[in-house]
């Protein structure tokens, strides 16, 4: 057996927030399950484990009689649970309710008591009407049916018949125009995954065929199939590199939300990832005043719908408004405000420890990494790096990680760590090698801290800076050694000591003539 199927339960009870914990632990008050409740003292020492340790709840038990079939104790245990989320939830979302109404229709029909089935039926399809469930929509137009066959076909019932009629045609049409967008979709975030940004005219030309039979919804059509055309069109845009029409379709679907009000619930990660990347792409085009509007709403979200989050969605609210938040302060080389988030992030990492994904702990940990790197204090950038190296649930592959590697020799070069440098460089160059084939950028910023540990004469290293940043100038920004500037802006940081100027004020005034340029 997997040891990801052995630890389902682990992992099942270790996701669950505490009011949902009290919730079990209430309905297994109530109905006792096994003699003396052994499931909810399992339970408890399965929660109190940091790492699933099996021969721990056996050696604790030892003598216990439900460790004699322990596989379905667990699953029983396991089942339990999901019955205790399922009624936690019954509430929690407008789906669950339609599911609950449809089988109180189901039962009320099985007694013949097709009156109140049918009122039944009338108040789910409001509710699904009003949150464009078209899916569930048809299986209430599918019961209605049964309501008119069971009722035999009187002139009484030929309206309800075309009305049926009528809405199967609507619904049919729109759960095709789904279907479609969500492959043709799919298809493109594929494509855009394995290849990357289009970086000739045969790459353009591959991406734009997958739009060649695009279909275009109605204005009648639902907020899903509108919202996903959008998506498409800007993320092929974003896959072309043509940023500008990017955050035309990136503000339409934002228009679209702000249109379609039911939608924010079921829809919130959605929302706050459209967000995100819009304040991304608008502080690219250097639209500084529509990303400072975006930033205005991203920040007000915890607020104006705390009541609505629950505790996954308010981590990715804490990571994904503090890493963008940094982002754009960094690369305006507004590092001083961007200081000043620093405690807030690190509350926000003690409070969600255990709850935020290690891809997001790293994030926001470089990003402070950077953050101090750029303020010259190097004590508290080693610091943030090494937590991210020494992150044993990270993947290698993450390209995170490469470049923290390398702003890792960054900030031994500046520390003038002359004793340790020459290991930290063998360190990166062995992981780097892990990965395959080294791009230009590595290539060149590796080369450079292998000569530079080599110099010890200080116009020697000076040469040596000036030499960075000519062959970073000559680079072909694309690919991977285009990412790394987007992960920190080495470039400037060498320009930054050719020119024996400050980094942040650097980068600030690079930022102002760039949006100079832009207006």
């Amino acid at each position: 057996m997997s040891t990801k199927v052995k630890e389902a339960l682990f992992e099942l009870i270790r996701s669950m927030s505490k009011s949902e914990k009290r919730y079990f632990k209430l309905m297994a008050s109530r109905h006792t399950i096994g003699e003396e409740n052994n499931y909810v003292v399992l339970f408890d020492f399965i929660d109190k484990q940091l790492v699933y340790n099996e021969e721990a709840i056996f050696l604790f038990f030892k003598g216990e009689a439900f460790l004699h079939r322990f596989s379905i104790t667990k699953k029983r245990l396991y089942d339990h649970i999901l019955q205790a989320l399922d009624a936690f939830h019954s509430n929690s979302s407008v789906e669950a309710q339609l599911y609950r109404q449809l089988h109180s229709a189901q039962i009320l029909y099985d007694k013949s008591l097709y009156d109140q089935a049918r009122r039944i039926l009338k108040s789910a399809e409001k509710l699904a009407t009003k949150h464009e469930h078209f899916i569930l929509l048809q299986k209430i137009n599918r019961m209605m049916k049964k309501l008119v066959e069971n009722e035999g076909y009187t002139d009484e019932t030929s309206e309800l018949i075309s009305d049926i009629a009528q809405k199967d045609r609507f619904l049919q049409d729109e759960v095709q125009l789904y279907n479609v967008l969500w492959n043709i979709k799919s298809e493109l975030f594929s494509l855009m995954n394995t290849k990357g940004a289009a970086r000739s005219e045969t790459d353009r030309l591959l991406y734009a065929s997958l739009l060649n039979d695009l279909p275009t919804p109605k204005a009648t059509s639902g907020f899903d199939q509108r919202f996903l055309y959008n998506h498409i069109q800007s993320a092929f845009f974003f896959a072309i590199q043509d940023k500008a029409n990017c955050a035309e379709w990136l503000d339409r679907n934002l228009l679209l939300f702000q249109d379609n009000e039911p939608q924010f619930n079921a829809n919130f990660t959605t929302y706050l990832s459209l967000l995100t990347n819009s304040i991304y792409i608008h502080e690219s085009l250097h639209n500084r005043a529509r990303a400072n509007e975006l930033l205005i709403l991203l920040r007000a979200l915890p607020n104006e719908r705390g009541t609505i989050l629950s505790e996954d969605v308010q981590v990715k609210l804490f990571a994904s408004i503090n890493s963008v938040e940094l982002g754009v302060l960094i690369k305006r080389g507004d590092l001083e405000q961007a200081a000043k988030l620093v405690p807030i992030v690190e509350q926000g990492l003690r409070v969600y420890d255990g709850k935020i994904t290690p891809t997001r702990r790293a994030f926001l940990s470089f990003k402070l990494a950077t953050v101090f790197l750029g303020m010259k204090n190097y004590t508290e950038a080693l610091k943030w790096v090494n937590s991210i190296l020494n992150d044993s649930e990270l993947d290698p592959a993450e390209d995170l990680i490469a470049f923290t590697y390398l702003i890792d020799l960054l900030i031994h070069l500046e520390m003038k760590h002359d004793n340790l440098l020459p290991y930290a460089l063998k360190n990166t160059q062995r992981f780097l090698k892990s990965r395959g084939k080294l791009h230009g950028f590595e290539k060149v910023f590796l080369q450079f801290i292998a000569r530079r540990i080599k110099t010890n004469n200080p116009f020697d290293a000076e040469l040596l800076w000036e030499d960075l940043l000519q062959d970073l100038s000559e680079l072909n920004h694309d690919g991977l050694d285009k990412i790394a500037m987007e992960y920190f802006d080495f470039r400037t940081w060498a320009e930054a000591k050719v020119n024996k100027k400050e980094f942040a004020s650097l980068l600030k005034e690079k930022s102002l003539a760039r949006l100079k340029t832009a207006s």
